[in-house]
């Protein structure tokens, strides 16, 4: 441990080490997919949703901060600086968007003149769909949470040395507009990126099942990180049981939460049997790997976790607990495979099998640029703000 508590570990090394290599195999692999013409389509898509699960993980933590500046909880002391590291990659991903912006043309049909011409609900959408209020919600939408995170960052500094109450209503003040800010951005996010690449499809609950994948993914990676690091100093004097308890308990309850929303939306849907609704869900059922994907979902991204996360002994050993949320998240990166890939009608075109090696290169490229930079953030940074007697207190407690 240094002097000012920073994490500083060769286990970071290597983790970076890692990431990077990772990081140049997929973009070799992307590279390959770009100069050959047939692949460059599939590959344009499998960036889509790949982009899509890292940035739930920096979005998230954002929420996850200010979640926790609203309802505080030893458990956020801990995790506050891995959260922040992941929360500090906005810009990243602002830059990560460029290829999304080059493929609009292959992901959004409302991007080709002659389709919008053909069809009326792609004309009556038009003032809304169109790229350049596309791009100008973009830079909005980026501008926002930029602002967030660099206003939460900076106050909680501040508060963390002037030990101030009515700094820390402030900061819990402006937590809970920002959640609400970053609610209201995501959902018009996941509006523009994800539903209106189904051309006539829409959900009034689509944006808050996004929202709360992304917590979700959030807390299953903080866990791992956590678990992964929590051996060394200065993790391994403040780190408890009693934390892990509390971050299991609260991923417990987001797995119900997703299931409750995923099946909420499932059920109003199909209930209401609007052709341009249910085909969403016939789309997403029309293939023997799509409905082994949608099965896997039911009973690996909800009912094996919430079996496991019921038991206070699978919260207690931490290797279990990394083992539960090492397992959510790689469902969350399957559901939004399983939401985003049916949207083209290739993948799905003669039922057969529709993962495609680009869907492994695109995922290895921006999850290892963005694992790499976020090591480089976590590097050197105090664990605690500021380790005053008031947060190691709160650190070897829980609740």
């Amino acid at each position: 441990m240094n002097g000012d508590g920073a994490i500083s570990s060769d286990l970071l090394d290597r983790m970076q080490r890692w990431a990077m290599l990772c990081a140049a195999v997929g973009i070799i692999l992307c590279v390959v997919a770009l100069v050959n013409g047939t692949w460059r389509g599939w590959l344009v898509e499998s960036y889509l949703w790949s982009y899509l699960f890292f940035l739930g993980l920096t979005l998230g933590s954002i929420a996850v901060v200010m979640l926790h500046n609203v309802t505080g909880g030893a458990w956020g002391v801990v995790a506050r600086q891995f959260l922040l590291s992941a929360a500090r990659l906005v810009p990243l991903m602002l830059v990560l968007f460029i290829p999304v912006l080059l493929g609009m043309k292959h992901l959004y049909a409302w991007m080709d003149p002659d389709q919008v011409a053909q069809d009326r609900i792609l004309q009556h959408k038009s003032a809304y769909l169109n790229f350049w209020f596309f791009f100008a919600r973009l830079l909005v939408y980026f501008a926002i949470w930029i602002g967030l995170i660099v206003l939460i960052h900076t106050w909680l500094v501040r508060q963390d040395r002037a030990r101030d109450p009515e700094r820390a209503r402030r900061v819990q003040r402006f937590s809970g507009v920002g959640l609400i800010v970053y609610g209201l951005t995501m959902t018009f996010a996941s509006v523009d990126w994800v539903m209106s690449l189904d051309r006539h499809w829409f959900s009034t609950i689509f944006g808050f099942l996004f929202i709360v994948g992304q917590t979700l993914s959030t807390f299953a990676f903080v866990i791992v990180i956590v678990a992964i690091l929590h051996a060394r100093r200065p993790l391994s004097d403040l780190v408890t049981r009693g934390h892990f308890q509390d971050l299991g308990n609260l991923l417990l309850t987001f797995v119900i939460l997703w299931a409750y929303i995923s099946f909420s939306q499932y059920l109003i849907i199909w209930s209401g049997n609007v052709p341009e609704e249910v085909t969403w869900y016939t789309q997403r059922m029309g293939t023997a790997t799509l409905r082994a994907l949608a099965l896997a979902l039911i009973l690996l991204h909800f009912f094996l976790p919430f079996a496991l996360l019921l038991s206070r002994k699978t919260k207690s050993e931490i290797g279990v607990l990394a083992g539960v949320a090492l397992l959510v998240i790689v469902m969350r990166l399957v559901d939004l495979f399983w939401i985003v890939a049916p949207s083209f009608e290739h993948r799905v075109a003669g039922g057969g099998w529709m993962v495609k090696w680009t869907d492994l290169a695109a995922p290895l490229a921006v999850g290892g640029v963005w694992l790499s930079l976020y090591v480089w953030q976590l590097r050197g940074r105090p664990l605690l703000l500021r380790a005053s007697p008031e947060d190691l207190e709160a650190a070897h407690g829980h609740g």
